[in-house]
């Protein structure tokens, strides 16, 4: 079992940044790809990006360039670095991470953007 811990949301002015952090405990040895998805209020969820166990990311297409994720292998933490924010990004944003075939889920972190 891993469990997963996100936080760092919070209400933020359009334009600016957020960091947010997602902490893995657990059954944690081998830990593999990790990632950020989010839901807005009535929309399905989407993926906002991943990383691999070698640093290799992959982003949405239309959020590449104001979202950065980044990991720490030794500290067993996932980033996601959101700049230049929208009213748009507004989202419940989730954490995940792969283990043994298994998708695992953090419980969420609300970003409030303002306009």
């Amino acid at each position: 079992q891993v469990q997963l811990v996100e936080s760092g949301g919070g209400l933020v002015q359009a334009g600016g940044s957020l960091r947010l952090s997602c902490a893995a405990s657990g059954s944690i040895s081998n830990i593999g790809t990790m990632g950020w998805s989010r839901q807005a209020p009535g929309k399905q969820r989407e993926f906002v990006g991943a990383i691999d166990t070698g640093g290799i990311t992959n982003y949405a297409n239309s959020l590449r360039g104001r979202f950065t994720i980044s990991r720490d292998n030794a500290k067993n933490m996932v980033y996601l670095q959101m700049s230049s924010l929208i009213p748009e990004d507004t989202a419940v944003y989730f954490c995940n991470a792969w283990h043994n075939r298994v998708n695992y889920w953090g419980q969420g972190t609300q970003v409030t953007v303002s306009s």
